[in-house]
C-alpha cells in the first residue's frame, strides 16, 4: 500500500506527528505500508514561526510553501492513500485537500488538537486566523475515514462523519524505558514539565501553587522547551528541547506536571506530557482536563489537582514520598504499555488503512464499473 502522508512539517521536528504517523511507520512498514511524506513547513520556517515578529519573512516562506504542497495534487494520483495530519497547509482553507478528494484518492484524516476552536497564537496573533479553523468539519466530511486523538475530537469529528476511529497518541515504549532511570531517594527532587512557548502559558497558570509548595518542601523545577518562569523561592532551570535528548533530559524528572485550563482548545488535548512522563516511571500530576482524567487514575497511575490546594496537597506527598513515586510510577508504565504504545496502537492504524481503502475501490467502482474489470 502507498500512502501519501501530507503534515505540516518536516519529519522529527513536530510533536504531534512524530508521537503519531511518524511513531506508528515501522509499524505499518511491516505489513507492507510504503509512506512517502509530504511537509507544509521547512526547517527555515519552522525556526520562525512560533517565534515573535519576522511577519514579512513568515509570509514569504508560507507562501512558497502553498505553492509546493499544493504540486501535490497531481501526485496524489500515484498514491492508493492520502493521509492528511491536521490540515494540508497552515493557512487558508481545505483548498489542497479537496482537490485531492475530487480525484478520488481516499483520504485518512487524523487531528489530535482541537483545531476547529479558533486560537490566537501568542506568537502569531490576529495571523492566526488565517488558518480557517472552520475548515475542520469540511476536512472531516472529506475524508474517507477520521482518525481523532481523543473522545472530544471523535465527537465533533462525527457531526460531519460516520466513519471516526478514537486512536489515542502513542509513545515509543522501546525508547521511553523506566529502567534508564536512577531512582532518588535522597537529595531534592525534581518537578518536571516540558512543552513550548506557546504552551508556557499553561505551566505559568501553576506558578502560585508552585511558590507556596516551596514553602514546605523543597524541590527543584526543570522546564524543558521553553525559558522557566521567575518562582520565589523555586531554584529553575531551563533546558532547551531537542529530539536527540527528550528522554535523556525528562529521566533526571521525579515528578511530571501538566496544569491545564478547562476550556475548549484544551479539552482536545492528547495527554503527550502526561504519557511522556508515564512512559519512563515518573507519576504524573495533572488538571482534570479532557482526556487527562481518562489517562490518570487518582492514587492508582498518578494523581488529579483542580485547584492550588489540590496542587500543593498531591506534590507534597509525591516530594515526601519515594515508595508513593515508585508505586504510582509503575502502575503508569503498565498504562502506557498497554494501551497506549506504538506498538498496540499500529495495527489498528493499519486497519483504518485498509477499510479506508476499500471503501474508495468500491467508491471507483461504482462510478467506473468497468475500471477494474
Amino acid at each position: 500500500m502507498k500512502v501519501l502522508a501530507i503534515v505540516p512539517h518536516e519529519f522529527d521536528t513536530s510533536p504531534g506527528q512524530r508521537f503519531r504517523i511518524e511513531q506508528w511507520e515501522p509499524y505499518l512498514r511491516e505489513r507492507g505500508v510504503d509512506i512517502t511524506y509530504s511537509a507544509f513547513t521547512t526547517r527555515t520556517l519552522g525556526k520562525i514561526l512560533y517565534a515573535s515578529g519576522h511577519q514579512l519573512e513568515k509570509g514569504a516562506h508560507i507562501a512558497g510553501a502553498y505553492l509546493r504542497q499544493s504540486s501535490r495534487i497531481l501526485d496524489a494520483r500515484r498514491y492508493d492513500l492520502t493521509y492528511v495530519f491536521r490540515e494540508a497547509a497552515l493557512i487558508g482553507p481545505a483548498f489542497i485537500e479537496s482537490a485531492i478528494a475530487w480525484q478520488g484518492v481516499p483520504i485518512v484524516f487524523d487531528f489530535d488538537d482541537a483545531i476547529f476552536v479558533p486560537y490566537k497564537s501568542p506568537a502569531n496573533g490576529y495571523l492566526s486566523y488565517l488558518k480557517f479553523f472552520g475548515k475542520t468539519g469540511r476536512l472531516c466530511r472529506l475524508a474517507t475515514h477520521v482518525l481523532s486523538g481523543n473522545s472530544y475530537l471523535a465527537d465533533y469529528a462525527r457531526q460531519f462523519n460516520s466513519e471516526v476511529s478514537l486512536v489515542p497518541t502513542t509513545i515509543d515504549t522501546d525508547r521511553y524505558r523506566p529502567e534508564l532511570r536512577a531512582h532518588r531517594q535522597e537529595g531534592v527532587p525534581v518537578i518536571g514539565w516540558t512543552g513550548s512557548h506557546s504552551t508556557l502559558q499553561h505551566l505559568e497558570t501553576a506558578i502560585p501553587a508552585l511558590s507556596r509548595l516551596a514553602k514546605r518542601h523543597p524541590f527543584r523545577l526543570v522546564v524543558i522547551g521553553a525559558k522557566a518562569p521567575h518562582i520565589e523561592g523555586v531554584p529553575t532551570e531551563s533546558k532547551t528541547w531537542s529530539a536527540e535528548t527528550e528522554v535523556q533530559d525528562l529521566l533526571d524528572i521525579d515528578v511530571g506536571i501538566m496544569p491545564l485550563p478547562d476550556d475548549p482548545w484544551s479539552r482536545g488535548k492528547c495527554g503527550l506530557k502526561a504519557l511522556q512522563y508515564m512512559a519512563l516511571g515518573i507519576p504524573a500530576v495533572v488538571s482534570p482536563v479532557g482526556v487527562n482524567s481518562e489517562i490518570v487514575k487518582e492514587d492508582v497511575n498518578g494523581f488529579l489537582a483542580g485547584t492550588d490546594e489540590e496542587w500543593i496537597e498531591k506534590l507534597g506527598s509525591l516530594l515526601t514520598n519515594p515508595t508513593l513515586r515508585s508505586r504510582l510510577g509503575q502502575a503508569a508504565r503498565r498504562t502506557v504499555e498497554e494501551r497506549y504504545s506504538a506498538r498496540v496502537v499500529a495495527p489498528h492504524v493499519f486497519e483504518v488503512f485498509q477499510k479506508a481503502l476499500t471503501r474508495g475501490l468500491s467508491a471507483e467502482v461504482e462510478v467506473r464499473p468497468g475500471h477494474l474489470s
